[in-house]
């Protein structure tokens, strides 16, 4: 009888769940969408029922349609989008939308904990800065603004740890997720209890840490009802999207660096010691005894997906790769700022906006399309050469997410950063990573590194074009030109 390991991720715009082999093999797909509201100016919430909703759908149609047989199923591992605030009353009802990872609803929260004094410790203690993004000031907007809502909330869980909830009925807090509040210790992986109270944030809210690995418990009869699965399964308690991307990828050692090619962009590097900076991010990878340097964009494959719906609802992606690669590199003049939703590192401005300059008449679809793209691959190079700075370089990078299917990207990607791209499984990356982890949870891999060896298989690589070095030299200074001079007025 073969034996499968389900990963589910809860992304931004869609579920998306697949079975695996212990060899790495895709057994079967399956995906769900579900809608993002934007109920006012900076505001970006969902309802995390839809992600449950969304992923017992695609579950139950995976199953069925390849007619798998879930007593076949060895473990379920779930990783999410980061920095969620799903507020559960006692009885685990969810009390309201939770505030995604591109709300902004909490800046003059961190404004006024900014301006506190002593607030800099923020900084020392969890290894990343005072944003709008993170869990944490959203917590505080519920006291502020939603004082009903805080009053009820008895835990706050993240994006995978509410279906880990929603599967087992255990309330938990993967290590990789802690990153997104600041009373979280980054060094030991803990809680700080004087943090909690110097923020007001109840440390009772805050469930107990695990690792991403750990099996908490088993699915129940009634997730096995809705899901379609059998009662029993083990659940591992999962982890951020990112960390699980990164892992499914093939990074596990120190200096691997995994690019993302989801709905964000950005970039994660492995390392092995602790080394914070407050123009990136830092958390723990899904790896036992490793953290993750991050690069967040919000200008990743949700910039093209915008300028598909809006500008090209004719066109397949594979249509839009097509034009983009008829255009020289350079997109003849036109340059894109992908800040779609603010952006996050390395500036660090909700209030930054997508901008395209140089358009003409003369400006066909197909330079917007790489101008677009191209304005992501800027937004990765700005943050490895932070990163650099900050001692941490990159040299090869493992891409990941739907944008790696283009070879006109990647090499896009390659050409602008100067690195080296492998290419592996890169549509089923991040839910590889999620099953991983319930793989090694439950035996079925002895280790991460066994893990990885065993399924990860590099596809394509892509090595830089040195003639298009000089016109990308210049395209990227024009691209960080852009935004220094456009910043007041953003601000404005």
């Amino acid at each position: 009888m073969a034996v499968y390991l389900l990963g589910i991720d809860i992304g931004t715009s869609s579920c998306k769940v697949a079975l695996f082999e212990p060899d790495g093999t895709v057994a079967a797909t399956g995906g769900s969408e579900y809608p993002v509201a934007y109920p006012h100016r900076g505001w970006a919430e969902q309802d995390p029922r839809d992600w449950w909703e969304g992923a017992c759908r695609a579950i139950r149609e995976m199953t069925e349609e390849n007619s798998i047989d879930p007593a076949q199923i060895a473990g379920i591992g779930v990783d999410g989008q980061s920095w969620s605030a799903i507020a559960l009353d006692a009885a685990g009802e969810v009390l309201c939308p939770t505030p995604i990872w591109t709300d902004t609803r909490s800046r003059e929260i961190c404004r006024k904990a900014a301006e506190r004094p002593g607030m800099d410790k923020i900084f020392s203690m969890c290894g990343n800065p005072v944003q709008p993004g993170y869990t944490w000031p959203k917590i505080l907007w519920y006291r502020e603004e939603r004082p009903e809502v805080f009053a009820k909330t008895e835990k706050i869980l993240q994006s995978n740890s509410y279906i880990v909830y929603r599967m087992t009925g255990e309330m938990t807090q993967d290590l990789s997720q802690g990153y997104g509040l600041a009373c979280f210790d980054m060094r030991r992986g803990c809680w700080d209890g004087d943090m909690c109270r110097e923020l007001g944030i109840p440390r009772k809210m805050l469930p107990e840490i695990v690792p991403c690995h750990q099996i908490v418990g088993k699915l129940t009869r009634e997730a096995a009802e809705q899901t379609g699965l059998r009662e029993g399964i083990p659940v591992a308690a999962g982890g951020l999207d990112a960390a699980c991307g990164t892992l499914g990828a093939g990074v596990v050692a120190a200096g691997q660096t995994q690019e993302q090619g989801g709905q964000a962009g950005g970039m994660s590097i492995c390392i092995d010691e602790y080394a914070a900076d407050p123009r990136l991010i830092l958390g723990f990878h899904a790896v036992p005894g490793r953290w993750l340097l991050q690069g967040g964009t919000t200008g990743g494959g949700g910039a093209l997906k915008w300028l598909r719906e809006t500008m090209c609802p004719e066109l397949s992606f594979e249509e839009m790769s097509a034009l983009a690669g008829q255009v020289p590199a350079g997109s003849g003049g036109v340059t894109f700022l992908p800040y779609m939703a603010g952006e996050r590192s390395p500036i660090w401005n909700p209030k930054a906006c997508g901008v395209f300059f140089g358009l003409n008449f003369g400006v066909s679809r197909g330079q917007m399309i790489r101008a677009c793209m191209e304005g992501v691959a800027y937004a990765l190079r700005h943050n490895l050469e932070t990163a650099e700075a900050a001692g941490a370089r990159a040299k090869t990078l493992r891409a990941m997410g739907g944008s790696a299917n283009s070879a006109v990207w990647t090499q896009i990607k390659a050409d602008v950063t100067g690195c080296g791209i492998e290419v592996p499984g890169s549509d089923t990356a991040t839910t590889l990573g999620a099953a991983m982890l319930a793989g090694v949870g439950t035996g079925v891999w002895p280790d991460f590194e066994k893990a990885v060896a065993q399924t990860v298989r590099v596809k394509k690589t892509y090595a830089p074009d040195v003639s298009a070095k000089e016109v990308y030299d210049r395209g990227y200074e024009t691209y960080r030109q852009l935004y220094e001079h456009l910043e007041d007025l953003m601000n404005g």
